[in-house]
């Protein structure tokens, strides 16, 4: 049996079908993960909302509202209002930052209908292990529980504001900071999510 020869045409034939097959059994895994990972992201969502707001028992469905600082619509932040026995009892924000060491963070931050902080949830990040990570901990996250920014600065103490940053991680505390006060800014020229 004579061996085939090794062409240029024969050599593209076998990549073409190599990459076709590889094609379609990532099109099929894809089509079989999409739902599973859409349903864990919203789960994800709701775990968050019902983390940072007072008790409720309706929430609205998100919409997103546009930066305070008008950065592109695809970076709004989306708002959740809550209501317990139909009276607004506070919203939560799905807020972000790129400030952070490896660049983005994104928040579920909590506000009461005045403003105040009640709870911040981390959704997403990807800060160094041991060191940024560090701002999911109650040491660090609840700083911002319960105050207002109106007459509290969250800012971190070396830039002249009342939150202590983490030790060796002062970026990823400076975003933290950065993303609740783009949040809350966002939050009160709103109105709160009235506008």
């Amino acid at each position: 049996m004579a061996k085939k020869e090794s062409t240029f045409i024969n050599m593209v034939m076998v990549l073409f079908i190599v990459a076709a097959v590889a094609g379609l059994a990532l099109g099929y895994v894809y089509n079989i993960t999409k739902e599973p990972i859409a349903k864990a992201r919203k789960a994800k969502i709701e775990r968050a909302i019902k983390e940072v707001l007072p008790e409720f028992d309706s929430v609205q469905p998100g919409y997103k509202i546009m930066s305070y600082d008008g950065t592109k619509a695809k970076d709004s932040l989306v708002f959740f209002k809550a209501s317990l026995n139909g009276e607004w009892v506070g919203t939560a924000v799905n807020t972000y930052t790129m400030k952070g060491f490896s660049g983005l963070i994104k928040l579920m931050v909590g506000f009461t209908p005045d403003g105040s902080i009640h709870k911040i949830s981390v959704l997403e990040h990807k800060e160094t292990p041991g060191l940024g990570t560090k701002m999911a901990k109650p040491k660090f996250i609840d700083q911002f529980k319960n105050i207002n920014p109106a007459d509290f600065d969250i800012q971190v103490t070396k830039d002249g504001g009342e939150i202590d940053a983490i030790t060796a991680a002062t970026i990823s505390s400076r975003a933290f900071s950065d993303a609740t006060d783009r949040a809350y800014k966002t939050f009160m020229q709103n109105k709160g999510g009235n506008n």
